[in-house]
């Protein structure tokens, strides 16, 4: 969201009695429906402890305090949101609702700010917060649609307060807000920067890694799984799915299979979701593992640790939130942490001593959804603006490959790196010529007889270069003699081709090792 925000502009001295007025003979439904909780003709004071919304409505948590004396605490829901801390007068007509009579907004222990103190927060000033509620507002003809929200105030003196402002476009519940003070009604959005973002991301990753588990390690158990009185049909099927679903090397020799391949790679299932997109149409590799785990869940004994086992190693529901909840630790925080490496380790899993069969494919599968959200994680890790003001996109993934009996998980990173604009001559911008892009692809695969294989390859302007390295010496000393017959191929697809080499070994790993061809044409 860009642009402006603004507090609505209601005079401190009158808010009180405006929003009195809208809120007076207000129902709120008791969540868990009390018969007698308030006398008939009695009233009871009422604190509003936490608000959360929830859909259309507002749930939020009551301190009733009764004329005796006595306290308790209530769940209700309302169509209209009152701030944490608003003091209010109830009534209970009936069993399951409670009556606002009226609502007694004391500026003391109220924090709803309706205007901004200059000076105490002069223009300039940056103000972050999350954001508890987004309404929108009964749009008039001809009107811009304006959406109403409030935000806890996290920092500044005003801290825990809460805010009421209105915007052009809704806000997003529970996401962390920054906004600059303009004056004493206006606010200016603000992004958090892509740093704090990539260290929230840093932090995530570095535990899913502890967790997860290679793929074949799971696949091939899967391929010798026999039938038993475990194994319902709707775990054989979801099996088969996900084994079907598999490509050999016939199918990534070739462009479409290639990217259908990645498509299918479970690196894009939350984006085909969001999309509206339906993922149970194709094969997808994270969604047919979700489903496994989820035809595993039954079949377990009821002393198994599910938790433990699920709950530890699935991120599927929290991706979309924890990226901006570590807002407290970044400023602990001083250097951005160097990127993963690539290729990620193999890791095999072992049987646990007592577990049984299903328990352990439980684990693998648990393992293998971690490895998938580590090669997302990292690609949202290394994708970002780089300090000289180039725009580095990253796609990380994994495909289990199909070679005769085997299975070869095939790790590959994509990174493209756009040319900053200002390096855009004007004229050519405004004749609309695509911006300069750099292409690096890495693969990383162990296939019989040759071993472990990594190849690092990067594109520009038609030109390609790139650098191979094997682990066994018969490799290497078989792909120096045959790196003549690979230009000549690469030369016949249309590519001018610059250096391509091969080592024995693996590629030295570290910031400084990266291929560093940049924006200069060699053919000049």
């Amino acid at each position: 969201m860009t642009g402006e925000m603004n507090i609505p502009p209601l005079q401190q001295t009158t808010a009180t009695t405006t929003r009195a007025q809208a809120f007076s003979g207000e129902l709120l439904k008791l969540l868990t429906p009390l018969e007698g909780l308030i006398s008939a003709g009695q009233t009871a004071r009422a604190e509003v402890l936490s608000l959360k919304q929830a859909d259309q409505a507002f749930q939020m948590l009551l301190k009733l305090t009764l004329d005796s004396g006595r306290q308790t605490t209530v769940q209700t829901t309302s169509n209209q949101p009152l701030a944490q801390g608003s003091s209010l007068l109830v009534t209970q007509p009936s069993a399951g609702n409670l009556a606002v009579s009226v609502q007694q907004a004391i500026a003391s222990s109220v924090a709803t700010l309706t205007r901004i103190d200059t000076a105490q927060l002069p223009a300039g000033t940056l103000l972050q917060g999350k954001v508890l509620t987004s309404q929108a507002l009964p749009q008039l003809p001809g009107q811009p649609a304006v959406f109403r929200s409030m935000v806890s105030l996290l920092n500044t003196a005003l801290s825990g307060s809460t805010l009421t402002i209105d915007s052009p476009q809704p806000l997003r519940i529970d996401t962390l807000l920054s906004a600059q003070v303009q004056d004493g009604q206006t606010l200016k959005f603000v992004p958090l920067s892509s740093r704090q973002e990539q260290l929230a991301v840093t932090q995530q990753l570095v535990s899913q890694q502890s967790r997860q588990g290679s793929l074949d390690g799971l696949l091939k158990l899967l391929q010798n799984l026999a039938p038993s009185e475990q194994t319902s049909s709707g775990l054989r099927a979801a099996v088969d799915k996900l084994l079907a679903g598999l490509p050999d090397v016939h199918q990534l020799s070739t462009p479409k299979g290639l990217a259908l391949a990645l498509a299918s790679s479970g690196a894009f299932l939350e984006s085909k979701l969001l999309s509206g997109q339906n993922p149970a149409l194709a094969p997808d590799m994270k969604g047919d593992l979700l489903k496994l785990i989820g035809q595993l869940t039954p079949g377990l004994p009821t002393s198994t640790n599910l938790g433990a086992i699920i709950a530890s190693n699935t991120l599927a529901q929290a991706m979309p939130s924890f990226l901006r909840n570590a807002l407290g630790m970044l400023g602990q925080v001083s250097a951005k942490p160097s990127p993963t490496g690539f290729p990620l380790p193999e890791r095999l899993l072992q049987s646990a001593e007592g577990e049984d069969d299903l328990e352990h494919l439980l684990r693998l599968a648990a393992a293998a959804v971690s490895r998938l959200q580590s090669h997302q994680l990292s690609s949202l890790e290394q994708t970002g603006v780089t300090a000289d003001g180039r725009l580095m996109s990253t796609w990380q993934l994994e495909i289990p490959m199909r070679n005769l009996q085997d299975i070869v998980p095939l790790q590959l990173k994509f990174q493209r790196e756009d040319a900053p604009a200002k390096e855009q001559p004007k004229e050519r911008r405004e004749e609309h010529e695509p911006k300069q892009q750099l292409w690096r692809v890495e693969l990383a695969f162990a296939m019989e007889p040759l071993g472990p294989l990594q190849i690092q390859a990067h594109l520009i302007k038609g030109s390609l270069s790139g650098q191979l390295w094997a682990e066994r010496p018969y490799t290497a000393s078989l792909i120096e003699s045959n790196l003549a017959g690979l230009r000549d191929r690469l030369l016949a697809a249309g590519l001018n081709v610059g250096d391509l080499d091969c080592h024995l070994g693996t590629p030295p790993q570290g910031p400084q090792t990266c291929l560093e061809q940049r924006w200069v044409d060699e053919t000049a």
